[in-house]
């Protein structure tokens, strides 16, 4: 695991939130309990997943929030990363892979202070066959955003793998121990936000993964999987 990092996403709001606060803010607790079901079939899921990578660890300590929590989820399309040497799609020419196993979070708020959340993203990497060097810098990147509208903030990061001798894949947890976001007012709340996760890929590698293709992080020695994409 990499250390704990902070970051602090700052960003003037936008006048349409400020102007339908009061009619969010009312239809706040139909949308919290639809998002808990959600929460509940998400855990359910990770834990599943947890057990069968043997994964298992203490979820995120629950933080205290007057409202609901901002909706925090990864980006079909940057939710994977496939490179190919010569842009060829075929599992021999996969050279480093890398997918979003798990995202957990939580938020805290009242009154009118700003949103702080904490989130912690599981990632699989993979190296292919024509991955010629054991390191391999990734990049990925966290968004705030209106719901459903328009960016609010945008960062990037680096994530620094080695593959150990003899190893074709890798985990690695990232944890962002604050992002924050101002409100306008207290009855601003969480649900009027979302917190996207993504890999930085190529408009081919978004091309590759919105089509529903393929590759196992392994994918040099599997072949290529086709499916209907399953959208967060």
């Amino acid at each position: 695991m990499r250390p704990h990092f902070t970051v602090a996403l700052s960003a003037l709001m936008a006048v349409s939130i400020a102007a339908t606060a009061t009619s969010v803010h009312a239809q706040a607790r139909g949308r919290g309990q639809d998002q808990g079901q959600q929460d509940e079939e998400q855990a359910s899921k990770k834990k599943k997943r947890d057990e069968e990578w043997n994964q298992s660890k203490a979820p995120l300590a629950q933080l205290r929030n007057a409202g609901p929590c901002p909706y925090v989820k990864v980006l079909y399309d940057a939710s994977r990363f496939v490179e190919f040497k010569d842009g060829r799609e075929n599992p021999a020419a996969v050279a480093y892979t890398g997918e979003i196993q798990g995202i957990s979070s939580g938020c805290a708020y009242k009154s009118d202070d700003p949103i702080s959340i904490r989130v912690e993203v599981l990632f699989q990497l993979g190296r292919g066959p024509q991955g010629a060097e054991p390191q391999r810098n990734y990049r990925y990147w966290v968004a705030v955003t209106e719901r459903n509208q328009s960016i609010i903030a945008k960062e990037y990061f680096d994530l620094p793998i080695t593959f150990p001798a003899g190893h074709d894949r890798v985990f690695a947890t990232e944890q962002l121990q604050t992002i924050t976001i101002p409100r306008a007012d207290a009855k601003v709340s969480g649900g009027n936000f979302e917190v996207l996760v993504g890999f930085d890929v190529t408009p081919e590698m978004a091309a590759f993964n919105r089509e529903g293709k393929r590759f196992r992080v392994n994918a040099g020695q599997t072949t290529a999987q086709a499916g209907t994409p399953n959208k967060q």
